[in-house]
């Protein structure tokens, strides 16, 4: 279902907010489509390759050839269609390195929303220190 002119009128208004607001944040939000751009390219160009070493290899009855040509092709799709690792640190890091507690311990200090708006706030007031 297509978004109304309001709610189009309300994400563009938020796209702006976050854009002054965050420009760090908004510009990884744009790169990863380059990124997502790049990995498809890349290994539908894998794909491409595997596919005309595994028809040589069919022509010339190469069977190694058509074996190392099948699992280029595989690999091209993985890489294709499998999510960029991340390149910074996983979780959240407070104060001096302390991770906050995982597990049973952090599913006790409050409901799902709270935690977002606490680490929202935590983020917000970094901004400004």
């Amino acid at each position: 279902m297509p978004l109304s002119e309001h709610e189009q009128r309300l994400l563009a208004q938020m796209e702006q907010q976050l854009l002054a607001e965050d420009p760090k944040f908004a510009s990884a939000m744009n790169g990863r489509r380059s990124v997502m751009r790049r990995r498809l390219a890349i290994g539908v160009l894998g794909v491409l390759v595997g596919l005309v070493g595994l028809v040589l290899a069919v022509a010339y009855q190469v069977i190694p050839l058509g074996v190392l040509a099948f699992l280029v092709m595989l690999g091209g799709a993985v890489y294709a269609f499998s999510a960029p690792t991340a390149r910074g640190p996983r979780g959240v890091v407070d104060g001096p390195g302390i991770r906050p507690p995982r597990g049973a311990a952090a599913r006790r200090s409050g409901s799902f929303m709270q935690r977002l708006e606490e680490r929202w706030d935590r983020r917000r007031d970094d901004r400004w220190r």
